[in-house]
């Protein structure tokens, strides 16, 4: 049942004196998207009865059956606070079906809760997630468009003068707390122009509504600060590129899962059996949680991002890492995703390589606890630490050989995700570079 009424909405809307209303989805590709609305045609939105063409929408439906239905979700109600006090806009996230009621198989949101039934049917009750979404801050240039000019040269945790990105990132923070997130913490990253925000965990549907909502406020916001924040992997060469490390849990009412007070680590057989589904199903689900060609610029040693599959507590070297905290605070990290990926496929297929292990009681490698990055390619091998893909290209092919992952994307968003990508890969594959140039201009 709906935390949020339609009383409660239509009695905010009056005191927050809201004139516009947005219904909002994502795409295949993880693009927000968005049908605007008068107030006047709220009542026709909750009743679902708004339509949109499906087919002009990256990875959706052909134009001969272009028809979508749009059904919004009451709880993600939220007001933006930054729009205007002659009247304001607020949304809804909507949930794609198609004409005669049924759940569209090709929206993202509806395949992770298709997972989620999935996990409710071996008896857990909650995937929770959280994760830490990186971005860099550029310069807008005269025209407004972004330039490659960073807003400052700080470091890990730096402060003012050294962070000029500082008031921006504390308004993004003020913003999304009016809009009711729970931020747990605000700072510079490691590389000039590199920031991050936590906020609050949460279950995997909200948590990946709260993704799409930050990453529109962060942009927005920065615009207002004469900057351009993007969440591409690695948008500079030669500093540490910009990744979404994903903790997770599964629980049983108000009991982690994953915690035991008795078990090695205070680790329960099933956080150990997640883990080893992870780490099987890892090389293969990598086109999802890193699915453009700049993903895998980020994905190289010396970074500090996961190039290796296998697990560990306090190493970071490693794909997965179990952080320290215990009882209702048990997790495991997977720490190769990054922001460009769509958060409600990456949770999904995520969440399907952990049950496989929950499933068929797999068990765990033994983890890592040196530095993989030390290791050479025998060293790995001895000790069953398998390589990432190295392009996007590779992880395509890994996808492919995957029926675990395969089936908790369905039938139509995988068919759809692989064409798309396959196109943007054969884009790059036959781009001529400016480094192709620089090197061999006058060499040939």
């Amino acid at each position: 049942m709906p935390k949020i009424t339609k009383e409660d909405i239509y009695k905010r809307i009056e005191e927050e004196n809201v004139r516009f209303i947005r219904l909002q989805f994502t795409d295949l590709l993880g693009t927000i998207k968005n049908v605007e609305i008068p107030l006047s045609q709220l009542d026709k939105a909750l009743d679902n009865q708004m339509m949109f063409d499906g087919s002009s929408i990256e990875g959706f439906v052909r134009i001969e059956e272009s028809d979508m239905q749009l059904s919004p979700d009451l709880d993600s109600f939220v007001v933006f606070p930054w729009t205007s006090e002659k009247g304001k806009v607020a949304r809804f996230i909507c949930d794609i079906y198609n004409p005669d009621g049924t759940p569209f198989e090709g929206c993202p949101r509806y395949n992770l809760k298709r997972n989620l039934k999935h996990m409710e049917d071996l008896g857990f009750t909650a995937f929770n997630i959280g994760t830490e979404p990186e971005f860099f801050l550029f310069k807008l240039d005269e025209k407004g468009e972004p330039s490659m000019e960073l807003n400052d040269k700080g470091g890990y945790f730096d402060l003012a003068p050294t962070d000029l990105g500082e008031n921006c990132r504390r308004d993004i923070v003020l913003e999304l707390e009016e809009m009711g997130f729970e931020i747990e913490a605000s700072h510079h990253e490691v590389a000039p122009g590199q920031h991050e925000i936590d906020f609050k965990y949460s279950d995997a549907v909200k948590h990946c509504d709260d993704i799409q909502t930050f990453k529109l406020v962060v942009k927005t916001i920065a615009r207002k600060h004469g900057l351009h924040a993007t969440f591409m992997p690695k948008p500079l060469f030669g500093v540490n590129g910009s990744g979404m490390h994903a903790n997770m849990s599964l629980f049983k009412g108000k009991e982690n899962a994953f915690f035991d007070k008795k078990g090695e680590e205070q680790l329960s057989e099933i956080a150990h059996q997640f883990t080893a589904g992870i780490i099987k199903h890892a090389v293969n689900f990598t086109a999802v949680t890193n699915p453009t060609v700049n993903s895998y610029k980020r994905l190289v040693p010396g970074y500090e991002a996961p190039c290796y599959v296998a697990w560990s507590g306090q190493n970071r070297s490693p794909l997965v890492r179990v952080p320290s905290s215990r009882g209702l605070s048990t997790r495991i990290e997977v720490r190769s995703v990054d922001p460009a990926a769509n958060p409600y496929m990456a949770m999904a297929v995520m969440l399907a390589a952990g049950l496989d292990g929950v499933e068929n009681k797999l068990t765990a490698p033994e983890p890592v606890d040196r530095n993989i990055y030390v290791m050479d390619k025998e060293e790995r091998e001895a000790n069953g630490v398998q390589d990432l893909p190295a392009t996007l290209n590779d992880a395509l092919q890994k996808l492919k050989e995957d029926s675990t992952i395969s089936a908790a994307l369905g039938e139509h968003l995988l068919e759809h995700f692989l064409e798309a990508k396959e196109i943007e890969w054969d884009m790059f594959r036959t781009q001529v570079h400016p480094w192709e140039r620089e090197q061999y201009m006058n060499s040939y």
